[in-house]
């Protein structure tokens, strides 16, 4: 028999590389974010201790920047979601299983490709003068040049292409696992395709669409190079105020406070998502628990007298 001391040393490099590159550096973001910037050639400073750096950070600039970055990580998301969903349930149900490796090395492919250079595509796709534009006035579907270029549109067009992967593998696994067998009863029992899918097989792929979601949403928020690319002034996102704070003018306080709201608003946003999921989804939940045994305040005479579909609903 295998000691549990044995089995808890297996995971000492994973959890050794956590706390070297994940705990650590979110450790000292949060430490910098309290300190200074002390001169023109410095980067931070932490003896003197204040919140100073959070209220410069939440200000009008910073607040508009968040909206635009919230309002292109929900939107992303979702159209990640609507466009992932069918996608994957295809390669789980309808495809042929001898085919589906070749399926998810094509939702793979573009992860071989550099991020930016994927992302430089779609700039040269958008482009005024690019060979989208020229097709679409070609047709007649615009009477000038393509005006998508550093939009937010064009900021959301590029997310949702970078992360749509993110969001189709998950849901293919949990779309798979569900199996056909669980399906072929719900049908027998004389629930239609639809009925099917959304309580049986959406239900039990829950896990699967909740790391899909977080896969794409939290990066999503962080990234800056769809939209310094893609987006120019109006499709700017916290992570370039972030970047520029790191990288242009050298005040890490300043842009720690900035990485340090980032995470909690996406943690937020996050929390206050999964509340109104589980509201929403409590009457389906509270109607259809399984009750097993004599209902609470029922005699066990009145439960017989009642059908099988009753107990159940």
């Amino acid at each position: 028999m295998r000691k549990p001391a044995a089995g808890a040393a297996l995971a000492v490099p994973a959890w050794a590389w956590l706390l070297l590159f994940f705990v650590a550096p979110v450790a000292m973001v949060v430490w910098f974010s309290f300190g200074y910037k002390p001169g023109i050639f410095g980067t931070h400073a932490n003896d003197i201790l204040s919140f100073d750096r959070y209220v410069e950070a939440v200000s009008p600039t910073f607040f508009a920047t968040f909206q635009n970055t919230l309002w292109v990580g929900i939107i992303g998301t979702v159209l990640c979601f609507l466009i992932g969903a069918p996608v994957a349930y295809w390669m789980a149900f309808k495809v042929n299983p001898s085919r589906r490796g070749l399926l998810i090395a094509l939702v793979l492919v573009p992860f071989w490709t550099n991020f930016l250079v994927r992302t430089i595509g779609w700039q040269v796709i958008l482009a005024p003068e690019g060979w989208l534009s020229s097709l679409l006035q070609g047709i007649g579907v615009l009477d000038g040049p393509l005006a998508l270029m550093y939009t937010r549109t064009a900021v959301v067009i590029g997310v949702v292409y970078n992360y749509l992967p993110l969001m189709i593998l998950p849901l293919f696994v949990a779309f798979d696992r569900v199996g056909p067998a669980l399906r072929e009863a719900s049908k027998d029992l004389g629930a239609g395709k639809w009925a099917t899918f959304f309580r049986v097989t959406l239900p039990l792929s829950q896990p699967g669409i909740i790391a899909g979601v977080l896969l794409v949403f939290i990066p999503l928020m962080g990234d800056y190079i769809t939209a310094t690319v893609l987006g120019g002034a109006q499709g700017n996102m916290v992570g370039q105020l972030v970047a520029s704070q790191f990288q242009t003018a050298q005040n890490w306080a300043l842009g720690s406070a900035m990485a340090v709201l980032l995470m909690l608003v996406i943690m937020l946003t996050i929390g206050i998502a999964a509340v109104l999921i589980w509201l929403v989804t409590l009457p389906f939940r509270t109607r259809n628990r399984l009750v097993l045994g004599t209902p609470e305040g029922q005699t066990a005479t009145d439960a017989s007298a009642k059908t099988p579909v009753e107990v159940l609903s």
